[in-house]
């Protein structure tokens, strides 16, 4: 099921509104944000950097942890979203238009990136 970025939008708010109940504080979602992205750094740096699993992390796999916590981190964005008013489908476009403006040669010079 394809589903675009106001669909989700709509979804969540819906889920939130019935199921969730309602919106935590802002503050409080900024806080879980925070949390959803450390879970997803813990998760990278074992299976992508030098940091191995512990003996008791028994992971299902790999794919399936990392697309749950990614997940996890955009419905929290997406609950941001809506308790701020943003349009993430328009955020997204203006975002795109900006970086095509400011960095259309910007990284084809970075040395770094040859």
């Amino acid at each position: 099921m394809d589903i675009t970025i106001k669909e989700a939008q709509t979804k969540i708010d819906q889920w939130i509104k019935t199921v969730g109940v309602k919106y935590f504080s802002e503050l409080t979602n900024l806080g879980i944000l925070m949390e959803e992205v450390g879970e997803l750094s813990r998760l990278m740096v074992r299976i992508y950097g030098e940091q191995s699993f512990k003996e008791t992390d028994s992971p299902p796999s790999s794919q399936e942890l990392l697309s749950d916590e990614m997940a996890d981190v955009l419905w929290v964005l997406i609950c941001l979203a809506n308790q701020t008013g943003v349009d993430l489908t328009e955020a997204l476009q203006k975002n795109f238009e900006k970086k095509n403006v400011r960095d259309k040669e910007r990284h084809k010079k970075n040395e770094k990136l040859k």
